[in-house]
């Protein structure tokens, strides 16, 4: 009952919104007329002043009278134009009053729930379903109530961290760690929360936590590249391309971290191609001269493509494809590759999701590629 109620308040509000202007405007018309007849009766008083002053003969007095008369007369009776102005009006008013309620009741029945019983916060807590903000609640409320449940903890962490509440990421990761213990996956979490409250940068803290995770797991890629990335803004750049290619060297060469990889290799002053090459092809690649190194590169990409463009399902091969474009500086290009990942999975998708923070990382243009 509540809630048709508050309809019907609604619907009474957004009706004196639009009933307003019409109301104003008929009031507008009333008080122009009301006006003009107010000033031709001062003029008929001011002339009979005249006459019996004798400013004016009375032949004089009765054809201004007349005059004056007969323009009172047209402003005191409504024209037809007013009668229709004010039909207008009459009509624009039925329709609010009738038509608003009788289509927005209309459009709720067609698109609405009104079978849907109400559901208080207790009841969806205990049901939330696919609600995420209602998980996250329910997950709230039990760690406060058990604030030594390290797995509750090591759960909530990345869901902070996937919605950026980062300080809230931060003290879950902790406490996951004090309550479980270190591991590899933990560290890295934390590591990467503590790069994203600081912008992408590094710090000495993130430092000390990767090199942490890293002797609990010594072939961690992710502790890895995120070492050498600090080696890189610290303005390392022979340590950073060493570590880069340590940690190339020691990756399968169909590893999805392979292109980010060789393109610090070459930001560092290595030669290592894009896409996704076989450690015999990156050998091979650091031999040969600039023109035949492109080329090279250029075929490995143009066979990437390929390869998407027959099984487009595969994530890691439309991100490989459009950092790789980039790398080559071909913006247009990469804008393809990137409207065909998003055409194989739609932004709406976790992977589509992941082709938009890809662009939104190497600065390429969106416009046209979320609809």
């Amino acid at each position: 009952m509540l809630f048709w109620i508050l309809v019907a308040v609604l619907t009474a509000v957004v009706a004196v919104i639009l009933l307003y202007p019409l109301l104003r405007g008929a009031r507008a018309v009333d008080d122009t007329r009301a006006g003009e007849a107010a000033v031709y009766r001062d003029q008929l008083r001011e002339l009979d002043r005249d006459l019996a002053g004798g400013l004016i003969s009375a032949e004089e007095a009765d054809y201004a009278r007349a005059e004056i008369g007969r323009r009172l007369i047209t402003v005191s009776v409504a024209p037809v134009t007013d009668r229709k102005v004010t039909k207008h009006y009459r009509l624009s008013e039925a329709f609010v009053l009738l038509m608003l309620p009788v289509v927005g009741l209309c459009l709720y029945i067609l698109v609405g729930r009104p079978d849907l019983p109400s559901q208080p916060l207790e009841a969806r807590l205990e049901n939330p379903g696919n609600d995420m903000a209602i998980l996250v609640a329910k997950a709230e409320r039990h760690l406060a109530q058990s604030p030594d449940d390290g797995r509750g903890w090591e759960v909530l962490a990345p869901i902070y961290f996937n919605t950026m509440r980062l300080a809230e990421a931060e003290t879950a990761y902790r406490n996951a760690i004090r309550l479980l213990g270190p591991s590899a996956a933990l560290l890295d979490g934390l590591a990467e929360t503590l790069m994203a409250t600081s912008n992408g940068v590094v710090t000495e803290d993130a430092r000390k936590v990767l090199e942490q995770s890293l002797q609990l797991q010594p072939d961690n890629p992710k502790a890895s590249f995120y070492l050498a990335l600090g080696m890189e803004q610290a303005g390392q750049a022979a340590e950073a391309k060493a570590a880069f290619e340590a940690l190339a060297k020691q990756s399968p060469a169909d590893a999805p971290w392979m292109p980010l990889v060789a393109e610090h290799i070459a930001k560092n002053g290595g030669g290592q191609a894009p896409g996704n090459p076989m450690q015999a092809d990156v050998a091979s690649a650091e031999s040969m001269n600039a023109g035949d190194r492109q080329q090279m590169i250029e075929g490995m990409v143009e066979s990437l493509d390929a390869k998407l463009t027959e099984d487009p399902n595969n994530l890691e091969g439309w991100l490989r494809l459009v950092r790789s474009y980039v790398v080559l500086k071909d913006k247009d290009r990469a804008v393809g590759a990137l409207k065909r990942g998003l055409a194989a999975f739609p932004t709406s998708s976790e992977q589509g999701k992941q082709l938009l923070a890809l662009a939104r990382e190497l600065d390429i243009a969106t416009e046209g590629t979320t609809e």
